[in-house]
């Protein structure tokens, strides 16, 4: 908890000298940093979830209905969870 405490002071002190403009930016560029880490993370829990599927001999098979899933779709996404009439379902477009 301290050390946070000290980063943040830190921070504080790095950014005075800088401008509104300048601190906006540096808030935006950690910002999208964030959502890229969180992103990559998402994927690499989607592609561990597939390899495990692949290991169990159920991959390529729709989590929801259990139908085979379009091999162009896999094609395009290898690590897809369900066929593309599940998604549209769950996504609420179907």
């Amino acid at each position: 908890m301290q050390s946070g405490v000290a980063k943040t002071q830190h921070i504080a002190q790095h950014d005075h000298g800088k401008d509104e403009g300048d601190r906006a930016n540096t808030s935006l560029a950690r910002e999208i940093d964030l959502t890229q880490k969180s992103r990559d993370r998402a994927l690499l829990v989607a592609v561990d979830a597939a390899l495990k599927r692949i290991s169990k001999g159920t991959f390529g098979n729709c989590l929801n209905c259990g139908q085979e899933i379009n091999s162009k779709r896999l094609e395009a996404i290898p690590w897809v969870r369900y066929c593309i009439t599940c998604q549209e379902l769950i996504d609420g477009s179907g």
